[in-house]
């Protein structure tokens, strides 16, 4: 990797504390009754049913970075100190099994005030890698936590029921399973010139967690990896997902080879303007 592997972990405090809140969590949702199935409702009222796993969507900033022409103060590809080293989080999607999801549902406007404890981690591994302000579920347009948390995070009740729980247990989550680790152990490692096999990295995550993840490629470059979780989250196999008419899977994203393209802010020069790039399917 080039750089140390304490300095892109969270201090060990902190993460025994995320996960021991997260252990805790996850225990008191195992608890519950099938009986306790919710009705979520969106914004417009209309009645949509609990939904049936999570997708965690992992973002590979050396793919999505390298395509930054212009940037802006949210923009982590351009202001942050330092390469990126690992897989980032794009966000914790509540799924269906026939490859809909819930979205917008009823919940409070986010408020960033409500996370500030996390505002840390989440600055260094939750980070924005575009200059645009997505939509969020109240019509207007905000920031990426706050269009993850309106869209996506509103629906994952009845195991995160606020802001709060919401992002503290997709950083859990994505803190105990480590993929960049994963990936680094296995020899897939960024590089500008090494094309690695799509079934060597499959599997390395599949004999980390005994469960099939979904890549998302750009351009023959990793883009996205997901995993898939019940709702205690321990893995289960992702499935393709029906994303804007299209198919999502592994082989038909990826070519058979594929790269992890590696990443310096400081090796580009940018200007600063505002950009209408957005995450696709976020």
């Amino acid at each position: 990797m080039g750089s140390d592997p304490q300095n892109q972990a969270i201090p060990m405090a902190i993460l025994f504390i995320f996960l021991l809140q997260f252990s805790l969590s996850v225990a008191s949702t195992s608890l519950k009754e099938a009986s306790d199935a919710v009705i979520l409702q969106n914004q417009g009222g209309r009645k949509q049913r609990e939904f049936d796993y999570f997708v965690l969507a992992l973002q590979w900033p050396g793919t999505i970075c390298k395509g930054t022409r212009h940037c802006c103060s949210s923009n982590a590809c351009c202001n942050r100190s330092g390469g990126f080293a690992e897989f980032t989080i794009h966000g914790l999607w509540p799924d269906y099994n026939d490859g809909t999801w819930p979205s917008c549902c009823t919940g409070k406007e986010f408020d960033e005030k409500e996370i500030h404890t996390l505002l840390e981690p989440m600055k260094k591994y939750w980070s924005s890698l575009s200059c645009s302000s997505p939509k969020t579920c109240h019509g207007a347009k905000g920031s990426f936590w706050a269009h993850e948390w309106e869209k996506h995070g509103t629906c994952s009740s009845p195991v995160a029921r606020d802001e709060y729980g919401y992002f503290l247990t997709t950083l859990n989550v994505y803190f105990k399973y480590n993929v960049t680790k994963v990936l680094n152990d296995a020899g897939y490692v960024p590089s500008n010139t090494e094309k690695y096999p799509l079934g060597g990295i499959i599997s390395a995550v599949e004999n980390a967690f005994h469960a099939t993840p979904l890549l998302v490629c750009s351009k023959g470059a990793v883009e996205e990896l997901r995993l898939c979780f019940y709702k205690d989250f321990k893995p289960r196999d992702c499935v393709p997902t029906d994303s804007q008419n299209a198919i999502v899977s592994s082989k038909i994203s990826c070519p058979k080879y594929v790269s992890l393209p590696s990443y310096e802010p400081g090796g580009k020069i940018f200007e600063f303007t505002d950009s209408n790039w957005q995450y696709p399917n976020a």
